[in-house]
């Protein structure tokens, strides 16, 4: 079969040139790369999901089972019994609900065989940082409570990654041993802590169940967008290459 014909009479073949195929290449095995990544980002989050979906629902076990349990068990939904240390309260900053800037209540919680859990009471918009505002919600006595076992640390990339100041009381992420000085408290656990429940506190604040058990998944979005770049990238190169044959 012969090569086609340009309006001219001439005959086109494809001759690729050396700097757009060293710039083409490597470009497009990026691309590649990153579709790949981003698919692999997706089985990664659905597992995610389901886990977090199906451990927030299940009956509370024994914080202990929890705690013993080789690697943790994140998420799974425990009930211990205690009280409140209200005048420990930590609060981190930079949270937001339903588009509303607040920050969260970090209580530590006294149980009933005399070490403390860090508790996640839930959100307060920022008017309601001062616990004499909430004054209802600063339930005392003993309690019995629910909520999903979290693991502390800094979730984000590390050059990122903001500092806690203790000294204003100002935390962006969990730092057990920094919030267990800065509470002047000798047995806090620090190895997790709990998202309380969403079961309404007197007075509305704070609000419960923050944990985040949907998560937004738009990965796949993420793939096909890269794999489109990389198959659009290649027809451009072939046909800038698609020259008439001057021989």
């Amino acid at each position: 079969m012969s090569a086609p014909e340009t309006p001219l009479g001439g005959k086109r073949r494809f001759k690729p040139t050396f700097w757009a195929t060293v710039a083409t290449i490597p470009a497009m095995i990026i691309m590649l790369g990153l579709g790949t990544w981003q698919v692999q980002r997706l089985e990664w989050k659905r597992d995610q999901i389901e886990l977090r979906q199906e451990r927030s629902v299940a009956p509370a076990v024994s914080l202990d089972s929890v705690l013993d349990a080789p690697g943790g068990k994140e998420f799974f939904n425990v009930g211990v019994t205690g009280r409140f240390l209200h005048d420990k309260e930590l609060y981190l900053a930079a949270r937001s609900s339903n588009g509303n800037v607040g920050q969260q209540i970090i209580t530590p919680f006294e149980m009933t065989d005399g070490r403390v859990l860090l508790v996640n009471r839930g959100w307060v918009p920022s008017e309601k940082r001062d616990p004499a505002t909430r004054s209802e919600g600063q339930i005392e006595g003993e309690q019995e409570i629910e909520g999903l076992v979290r693991f502390g640390g800094w979730k984000g990339y590390d050059f990122i990654r903001p500092d806690n100041d203790p000294v204003k009381n100002f935390w962006f992420y969990v730092d057990f041993e920094a919030m267990a000085a800065a509470s002047g408290l000798d047995n806090v656990i620090q190895t997790a802590y709990l998202d309380a429940g969403p079961k309404a506190n007197p007075g509305g604040f704070p609000i419960g169940g923050q944990t985040r058990v949907k998560l937004r998944n738009d990965h796949f979005e993420y793939a096909v967008t890269w794999y489109a770049l990389a198959l659009i990238l290649a027809v451009i190169y072939f046909v800038y290459h698609y020259r008439p044959d001057e021989d």
